[in-house]
């Protein structure tokens, strides 16, 4: 897959290896060391209508505002509010993965880090992401999710939300009423070759509930105590 990668990495000799490795992988990689550069890269792309990139690999401390910081205003644009970002950091406590996860990351990598494992994640988000090749739609209480433009809307109104976010949507969605454990949703909807803390799950329920909470249906999106997630059919 000929992918474009963004890398916020502030660290030259990081940057050079992901472009090795990337190179060898037919990935294209454009590099910021700063939020600041990678902010103004992104925007100048949206405005011309460029083609941004696929995927964001971004780290955490970064010189000026952080990658958490970069991260949370990237959610917030539109142009970017679905780009797939993964953060890539020393930063390794499990507080720190659920806190990016929370603030708009899909994926968390500590470093060193495996290169392969890298690309097979970076992979896996953009398939995530992408807007899929049939037309089906799926309309469950007042949720309605069409895969062909990778859109979600609740009496019409439209809903923003992450990649990962919609993906676990489309999963739940095609599947109503029934209950999915923490283990059960991290293999369907990330996959069974990644490998995760369960808690995932539950910030990613928690950030689809607040994308939905305007529209009044984050109620369908229910938490059965000693069991896991569904979605209901009604609130």
């Amino acid at each position: 897959m000929g992918l474009t990668v963004l890398v916020v990495e502030d660290e030259q000799p990081i940057r050079e290896m992901l472009r090795m490795v990337f190179q060898a992988e037919g990935m294209q990689m454009l590099e910021a060391g700063t939020s600041e550069h990678a902010l103004n890269l992104l925007t100048q792309l949206a405005e011309a209508g460029g083609k941004l990139p696929d995927v964001l690999v971004l780290d955490w401390m970064l010189p000026g505002a952080s990658g958490l910081e970069l991260a949370r205003r990237l959610r917030k644009m539109e142009a970017t509010s679905h780009l797939p970002i993964l953060f890539l950091t020393a930063r390794g406590d499990e507080d720190d993965k659920v806190r990016g996860l929370e603030m708009g990351a899909d994926d968390y990598m500590v470093k060193p880090f495996s290169p392969r494992e890298l690309v097979a994640r970076l992979r896996a988000l953009v398939r995530r992401s992408g807007a899929l090749a049939d037309d089906d739609t799926w309309v469950v209480g007042a949720i309605r999710l069409d895969k062909a433009t990778h859109r979600v809307s609740v009496g019409g109104t439209e809903v923003t939300m992450g990649p990962t976010e919609f993906n676990l949507l489309q999963f739940l969605i095609q599947n109503p009423d029934r209950v999915f454990s923490r283990d059960q949703l991290l293999d369907a909807v990330w996959g069974r070759h990644v490998v995760l803390d369960e808690r995932t799950v539950d910030v990613h329920i928690r950030r689809l509930r607040k994308a939905l909470a305007p529209t009044g249906a984050d109620g369908q999106v229910q938490t059965v105590r000693g069991a896991g997630y569904r979605l209901s059919r009604g609130a």
